[in-house]
């Protein structure tokens, strides 16, 4: 029989140590994935049974001649090589500048919109604050370890934001839904949460309250005192884990006794814009998404070309671009979606505002573009 030697065991002892501090670390990183993934609806509650949106166990898009179809409906293998490979140009190469909003006021009479980044924004409309989509966390992921960075910091703490009337959701993924930022909100204010069906489920899991949860199915309204708000139709998906389409997805139309913003989402180009404008419209203005477009995703998210088409056929007025600057998930340079649009938005004599994070913007007196993202791209 061998000797055993004490420093080979001393080594095996280390590696384990080593293998378990590896092990309860991962643990530690990962401890509040599982209730980020929320809470998948199980297809008994009756609304969402008899949603039209909903067969086969899922929700899903209406018929579109108009989307374009990806070039690759699932993600294959070049796509994510050059998600993870070919990165130069899609960050920042220096500070983006944020404006730091003052104290809150009264809501604004008519129509003024702060925009904190990506697709997070305030709307004011005749005497309501409508809160859009609000993420306030470093990253855009199941956990606050992994995942997309944020490249700017918040404008404002969301402690601070004055007291709202509803925050809207327009679907359940990460960069839009944000399980830290709800809980916060959850303390920090009283409005109820206005979703599409099934994300409730979500919210539950998460400790809102079931008084402050309102879903809603495409084209159903809920009336908040003066506010009215309706999901309308959008061209996307959902899903926080590898199922997807247990949730729906939409766009928002925020009225006002006399005034209308209307709010995009997430959405490949369709025909429901101008089912819309037909319907809903005109707008004093619409927060359009512009970025993380790609040919692979053309069905789900439009270019900066289909949002100034959607605009317009929206009946809308100014232009506020989202969805872009704050996160880095498209495959396009960082500056690149807004260049485009400013481009194709003059082209189409379309007024459009471009404020910098945490910038308010009066739809009845837009600063012009004055193109401070060059600074940073």
């Amino acid at each position: 029989m061998s000797e055993q030697r004490p420093g080979g065991r001393r080594t095996r002892l280390a590696l384990a140590a080593l293998t378990a501090a590896a092990a309860a670390g991962a643990a530690w990183t990962l401890r509040d994935v599982p209730a980020a993934f929320g809470r998948r609806p199980d297809g008994r509650s009756a609304r969402i049974r008899n949603s039209p949106q909903y067969r086969d166990g899922v929700f899903h898009n209406a018929p579109s001649e108009l989307a374009r179809p990806a070039e690759h409906p699932e993600i294959d293998r070049s796509t994510v090589r050059r998600m993870l490979f070919d990165r130069e140009g899609r960050t920042p190469t220096a500070p983006v500048p944020v404006v730091r909003p003052g104290p809150p006021a009264g809501p604004a009479e008519g129509v003024e919109i702060v925009w904190y980044g990506h697709a997070s924004a305030l709307v004011e409309i005749e005497g309501s604050r409508v809160l859009l989509d609000p993420i306030w966390s470093d990253r855009c992921s199941p956990s606050a370890h992994v995942g997309p960075k944020r490249l700017h910091p918040v404008p404002v703490e969301l402690e601070e934001l004055p007291q709202v009337d509803a925050v809207l959701i327009s679907h359940d993924h990460y960069d839009h839904l944000d399980m830290a930022t709800v809980k916060r909100l959850t303390t920090s204010q009283s409005a109820p949460f206005a979703v599409p069906l099934g994300i409730g489920g979500h919210l539950r899991r998460w400790g809102v309250p079931e008084h402050r949860i309102i879903e809603l199915d495409w084209d159903e309204t809920c009336t908040l005192g003066e506010l009215t708000l309706t999901l309308t139709s959008a061209h996307h998906f959902s899903g926080r884990s590898t199922t997807r389409n247990t949730t729906l997805w939409g766009s928002w139309v925020i009225a006002g006794p006399t005034r209308k913003v209307y709010y995009t989402g997430d959405s490949g180009y369709f025909e429901g814009y101008a089912a819309i404008g037909e319907k809903h419209g005109p707008f004093d203005a619409a927060l359009v998404q512009i970025g993380a477009y790609d040919a692979a995703w053309a069905d789900i998210h439009m270019t900066p070309e289909d949002a100034v088409r959607a605009h317009l056929d929206l009946k809308a007025g100014l232009l506020v671009p989202v969805h872009w600057c704050t996160f880095n998930l498209g495959l396009h340079p960082w500056a690149e979606p807004v260049e485009r649009l400013l481009a194709e938005a003059k082209a189409q004599a379309v007024p459009l505002a471009v404020p910098r994070p945490g910038e308010r913007v009066d739809i009845d007196n837009p600063p012009e573009p004055d193109g401070w993202w060059e600074a940073s791209a």
